[in-house]
């Protein structure tokens, strides 16, 4: 029974970041439906109902410091509103493939972030994947600008990998804040609380969209497609992770995360009908290796 534990952990893991890549590459045909902010709104709108129950304080939960407050509020902030904005605006101007390379910088970047914000140190393995990260985004980069064939088009694909790439510094800015956050606020509440403020800051924009919308234009399909997105986004992922981190070092989940590079680019390819050539696989190689580098757990003395 005890080595069942493990293997369950595992796949709690391995399927929360599999979802993380799936909704990352699936969110460029909502883009085409529905405008970003808009799109945003009823994404933190729809979780804000499914979690609904995770909001109050549970019984022995302390009750919210000033402190907390505050961090809530920036995690939402960096975590939730610009990750969502940077994330679906970069994945409208570049592909899939480039989603999927560029997220798996997350693990180095957070590292960086890290070392400036919590003086963690940053040993030579993440120094190497901090490398390899960046090199496979600069091939997929060139992948894409040489698949363009025109300037227009590099240009479009360098903003959108920019803004993926400031989608990964909010993920990680998300890590890092969270880090301080654990400690005092359960998983499910911080969940919760962090998508409410989401909603809240991006409601503005989302009611003067949702006011010039046609909503009758949108297929059942894509309404069923957004529903996913909001709890595979918002909810599903973070319960999974949390569910598998309980039973497992966060040094080896840490793995795991290579599993987001890998889904979206197969949904990319198999769903969108991207196409694949041999400097994307080359830029897979590296940030798959970037990652697995900075998160292999090391050898104990």
């Amino acid at each position: 029974m005890s080595s069942a534990v493990p293997v369950a952990a595992y796949a709690s893991l391995a399927l929360s970041m599999a979802l993380v890549g799936s909704y990352v590459a699936l969110s460029k045909v909502l883009v085409l439906v529905f405008p970003v902010m808009l799109l945003a709104w009823l994404r933190f709108g729809i979780a804000a109902v499914a979690m609904a129950g995770w909001v109050c304080r549970r019984p022995g939960e302390r009750p919210l410091s000033p402190a907390d407050r505050r961090l809530l509020f920036w995690e939402s902030f960096f975590g939730n509103f610009l990750f969502s904005v940077c994330m679906l605006f970069g994945v409208s101007l570049t592909s899939a493939l480039a989603a999927g390379v560029i997220m798996a910088s997350i693990p180095a970047v957070v590292a960086v972030l890290s070392w400036l914000l919590l003086g963690e140190r940053i040993g030579p393995r993440v120094q190497w994947a901090i490398v390899l990260a960046v090199g496979g985004i600069v091939l997929l980069s060139v992948a894409k600008a040489a698949d363009s064939g025109h300037a227009t088009g590099g240009l479009r694909t360098l903003l959108g990998n920019a803004l993926l790439f400031a989608a990964v510094c909010c993920e990680a800015l998300y890590v890092v804040i969270g880090k301080k956050l654990t400690g005092n606020v359960s998983a499910q509440r911080i969940s919760a609380l962090v998508n409410l403020w989401g909603w809240v800051l991006v409601t503005p924009f989302g009611l003067v969209l949702a006011l010039q919308f046609d909503f009758s234009g949108v297929s059942p399909g894509h309404w069923l497609l957004l529903v996913f997105y909001s709890l595979a986004a918002s909810m599903i992922t973070v319960w999974l992770w949390m569910t598998g981190l309980r039973h497992v070092p966060a040094a080896s989940a840490g793995i795991f995360t290579v599993f987001l590079p890998i889904s979206a680019g197969l949904v990319g390819v198999l769903a969108l009908g991207e196409r694949f050539t041999s400097l994307h696989a080359l830029a897979f190689g590296l940030s798959v290796a970037g990652v697995v580098l900075a998160t292999w757990p090391a050898r104990r003395a």
